[in-house]
């Protein structure tokens, strides 16, 4: 019993044991630590940015499209639009306009989205772009006769005025809510009929300069030569009408004025296009009168055809039970 072996004294004099790890011949693993391709992570990297800026671009894009399209129009969706039209639109605007011209557009556009939202712009928009079409009818022909507009029809700040100063004061009265509830739609038919005026007017003297045969002074049926001031002829007055027209339904199907002002605007226009013819045949260009130039006559002659729009509209109502 005395005899024990050592290994057996050691083993059970122990007061606890440790577990015997299996013994394998195969190599340990060496921990080998993992590189990323630099190409691969430089793509990665890249990816992630470009999402980034996609993503940042679509939440702009977003954003201005909701400042847009809100309603009832706000200075700020006004001159964001403004601002997003007219880049698009300049290769347009540079063939109608001068620079200072697009300037005075611009206050002009911002104005009338504010007043009238998407639709009045878009009324405004069309009768430049008719307007401006009209003038580059048999442009070198009127130019080699001398009746061409300056420029080669390209307007400056001045015509630009003088074309929707009656329209501006509409779009202010509708903006301070001149008159209530009850002139709102006065103030947007004073409007309409202003630039239908206008288009009228432009169209007629453009299109009798390129195409009218016999040219008479509204003040005596005298034949005059084309471009005379106060002169009228059969072709350019058809197509001052049709433009009209053209613009006074366009305002129709936008729904800015009803169906039946569709010819209170053409009515207005050709007796607003008449007082022009009168003016210019009887004072224009006369003696102690030299101030009274076209830009001038233009807004006189817009402003009658929407105040006799307005007027004719207010005769209406008060006429009809």
């Amino acid at each position: 019993m005395a005899q024990l072996t050592l290994h057996s004294i050691t083993y059970l004099s122990l007061p606890f044991h440790f577990p015997r790890k299996p013994f394998s011949l195969s190599p340990k693993p060496k921990f080998t630590p993992r590189f990323q391709n630099p190409l691969v992570l430089h793509n990665r990297v890249s990816k992630n940015m470009y999402s980034s800026r996609v993503s940042s671009f679509q939440d702009a894009f977003g954003g201005a499209v909701a400042i847009v399209q809100s309603s009832p129009a706000t200075w700020e969706s006004s001159l964001l639009a403004n601002v997003l039209i007219f880049v698009l639109g300049s290769p347009l605007l540079v063939t109608g306009l001068s620079f200072s011209g697009i300037v005075a557009a611009f206050l002009l556009g911002t104005l009338t989205w504010r007043a009238f939202g998407s639709h009045g712009f878009l009324l405004v928009a069309a009768f430049f772009i008719i307007g401006t079409a009209a003038t580059k009818v048999k442009i070198t022909q009127k130019m080699e006769e001398g009746v061409a507009e300056k420029k080669r029809g390209r307007r400056g700040p001045e015509s630009v005025i003088g074309s929707s100063a009656a329209g501006c004061v509409c779009s202010l009265m509708a903006i301070l809510g001149v008159g209530g509830a009850a002139f709102s739609q006065l103030w947007k038919l004073g409007f309409v009929a202003s630039f239908c005026t206008k288009l009228s007017d432009t169209v007629s003297s453009e299109i009798g300069k390129a195409y009218g045969k016999t040219t008479y002074l509204v003040t005596t049926f005298k034949i005059v030569p084309r471009g005379t001031e106060g002169a009228v002829s059969v072709e350019g007055t058809l197509a001052g009408i049709f433009a009209a027209l053209v613009l006074a339904f366009l305002s129709f199907l936008l729904g800015e004025i009803g169906l039946h002002e569709v010819v209170i605007c053409l009515l207005a226009s050709q007796i607003a296009n008449l007082g022009e013819s009168l003016i210019g045949a009887l004072l224009q260009d006369k003696k102690g009168f030299e101030w009274l130039n076209n830009d001038l006559v233009n807004v006189i002659n817009i402003s009658i055809g929407s105040i006799t729009a307005v007027l004719m509209q207010q005769a209406l109502q008060n006429w009809t039970p």
